[in-house]
């Protein structure tokens, strides 16, 4: 079974890795403060802990921070890998997968930012070790810099921060955003559409297909969508991101496609004392293509920091 509030397409999803994880999926309210008022956001989350009676003591609880257009289900093979031997948590971004989209609150760095701050301090309580990856790695350098008090250490997965952001958005007309946004749903739905009636095609492609459309069925997806896009998104961090003081480990697919692989040699240049570790044979998203190697990378990195 899993929660009502997930897509009935859920059903159709096969990948058990996928479907262990929707089990866990809860969603509970947070109050997001942003300047005088106050909003409840229904906030979607995973979580597990090796003792389920209480935290484990003396870790740092890791949470996992997913990319553009996504959700925690993205961490789909590495987080029963983590969980097992670590605290582990996995929320979806405001506007972002099964979380709860509230019109009146608009989707930018500020209101994301915020309610990660919530969550962070009603939930979890304590410091954590922030996991970004891709778009997640933004909001991870831009928690971190505002909130340093609640993060011991940031581990960035092709992280978006000195490209990957798309400030022209502040500038569009909204028809624009609007035709970029159903771009966003058509493209994916013709490619699951298409790959449906290839009977030589792997079936794993398509549940994989089917994973990362789901939260595009959640009530607001495309207004969420607009509203980040019009911020601007983090265009104005790469500025910002030599002040990171925090223990930082990079982890960076030889064959990220999207970004390409420079900007993993200027986060290391830019954060004093970063570590750098290529992923072989990983794209842009090595905790899909290489989930044992970044489970292990990410442990021996938590074992470090808590000397």
């Amino acid at each position: 079974m899993v929660a009502h509030f997930l897509p009935s397409s859920s059903c159709e999803i096969q990948d058990g890795d996928a479907i262990a994880l929707l089990q866990r999926i809860q969603r509970h309210l947070v109050q997001v403060a942003v300047g005088q008022s106050t909003t409840a956001i229904a906030t979607a989350y995973a979580h597990y802990s090796p003792n389920s009676l209480a935290p484990v003591l003396g870790t740092v609880p890791i949470l996992l921070l997913h990319g553009f257009d996504s959700s925690l289900l993205e961490f789909r093979r590495v987080f029963p890998l983590l969980a097992h031997r670590h605290e582990t948590w996995a929320i979806d971004l405001l506007g972002s997968g099964f979380t709860e989209y509230t019109a009146t609150l608009a989707v930018n760095p500020q209101t994301i930012r915020q309610h990660l701050l919530s969550v962070v301090e009603a939930w979890i309580g304590q410091p954590v070790t922030l996991v970004g990856a891709s778009l997640g790695g933004a909001v991870a350098i831009d928690f971190a810099l505002h909130h340093p008090g609640w993060v011991r250490s940031l581990v960035l997965m092709d992280s978006v921060g000195f490209s990957g952001s798309f400030p022209v958005g502040q500038f569009l007309p909204h028809p624009l955003i609007e035709l970029g946004t159903n771009w966003l749903y058509f493209r994916k739905h013709a490619a699951l559409a298409a790959a449906s009636v290839l009977p030589i095609l792997d079936a794993s492609l398509i549940d994989a297909l089917r994973c990362s459309l789901l939260h595009q069925e959640m009530p607001g997806w495309r207004d969420a969508i607009a509203s980040f896009t019009q911020s601007g998104g983090y265009a104005n961090l790469s500025n910002a991101i030599a002040q990171v003081t925090h223990p930082t480990l990079i982890l960076w697919g030889t064959a990220d496609d999207v970004l390409g692989t420079a900007d993993a040699t200027r986060f290391e240049q830019a954060i004093q004392g970063s570590r750098l570790i290529w992923v072989e044979g990983a794209g842009h998203v090595p905790h899909f293509d290489q989930p044992q190697v970044v489970v292990d990378h990410l442990l021996s990195f938590a074992q470090q920091i808590e000397r």
